[in-house]
């Protein structure tokens, strides 16, 4: 016995550093939570490209939307953990700890770590014969008209639901939301007037904030940003600590061996660097994220911090889904 013992030892220590180097052998999937043509479909896209390229192996995206981002996260816990199945996701895989109260995996354990892709500024934007002509002028008309006025969303726990959420809490006036099955629907009724009001990431509003097809009032970041200079921050027009970036993460299901997800991570890391991809994310308002956050430690600490800082303002606003 002592000797079979050690001879299935002896072959997962051969085996496991052999597999990693002869990884990846075939195709890999990267699943995205959302349908195609959004903005994390955007994303995904480009650096799976890059990321093909690298591992010499072709990344297929597969789009398996609804439920706010969980079948598809949903799908990939459930994965066999080879490395063979990805899952490229937003803020919302931290939310959604908390805004869903039967989640068919438990997030913090369910998953491996390959690292941060981007994080996406939001945009605060109207139709575009919305009435006021600034943000300032937007913040006043809206706390006087709160109880006529629509926010659209592309369903809870999207990006543009987060952001309306603080939003409202913001400027302390409740609105009429209206949720959509995706960002494509919620932006449709947006530039045909059917609602007023909607908050989300450039790479999904920064062709018709250009085109004057929709209006712009603010960004959600620090500081302004080069693609929108005339644009304030929320913070500096009156709303103080109203900050939200839409980050995305990739990751594997637990038990991927941790050398195939550091592979993953290397190529992630090659990908972000390519001129093309860089020039690609800057076109859409956002950037790539750094070598060093775009690793399994730095998006496992994101995903941490995440669910703790969006779990109180989840609860304050008693907004959940079964």
């Amino acid at each position: 016995m002592k000797k079979l013992l050690g001879a299935l030892c002896a072959a997962t220590m051969l085996t496991a550093p052999a597999f990693a180097q002869d990884y990846p052998e075939r195709q890999i999937t990267m699943v995205v939570p959302f349908a195609a043509g959004g903005p994390t479909d955007t994303v995904a896209r480009l650096v799976a490209e890059k990321m093909s390229g690298d591992l010499g192996q072709q990344i297929v995206v597969e789009n398996v939307g609804g439920a706010g981002g969980t079948l598809g996260a949903g799908q990939v816990a459930k994965a066999d953990p080879d490395g063979y199945t990805v899952l490229l996701h937003h803020i919302g895989m931290a939310t959604a700890a908390t805004l869903y109260r039967n989640l068919a995996y438990d997030t913090p354990n369910a998953f491996e770590y390959v690292g941060l892709v981007t994080e996406v500024p939001m945009v605060i934007v109207a139709r575009k014969d919305f009435e006021p002509t600034d943000f300032k002028g937007f913040i006043d008309y809206v706390k006087a008209n709160g109880d006529s006025l629509t926010l659209a969303n592309a369903g809870i726990g999207a990006a543009s639901h987060l952001c309306g959420m603080l939003l409202m809490q913001a400027l302390e006036t409740p609105l009429v939301t209206v949720p959509y099955k995706g960002t494509g629907p919620a932006m449709t009724d947006l530039l045909g007037g059917q609602t007023d009001i909607m908050c989300d990431q450039t790479t999904n509003t920064t062709q018709q904030i250009k085109g004057g097809t929709i209006k712009a009032y603010a960004v959600t970041t620090p500081e302004r940003l080069d693609l929108f200079p005339d644009l304030p921050t929320a913070e500096e027009s009156g709303l103080a600590g109203f900050e939200v970036s839409i980050w995305h993460g990739i990751y594997t299901p637990k038990g991927t061996p941790a050398e195939v997800n550091e592979r993953l991570s290397k190529s992630l890391q090659t990908a972000l660097a390519d001129e093309g991809v860089a020039k690609a994310m800057a076109d859409l308002g956002t950037a790539p994220s750094s070598a060093e956050d775009a690793m399994p430690a730095a998006l496992k600490a994101k995903l941490e911090s995440e669910i703790a800082r969006w779990k109180p303002v989840i609860e304050a606003a008693g907004v959940y889904a079964d």
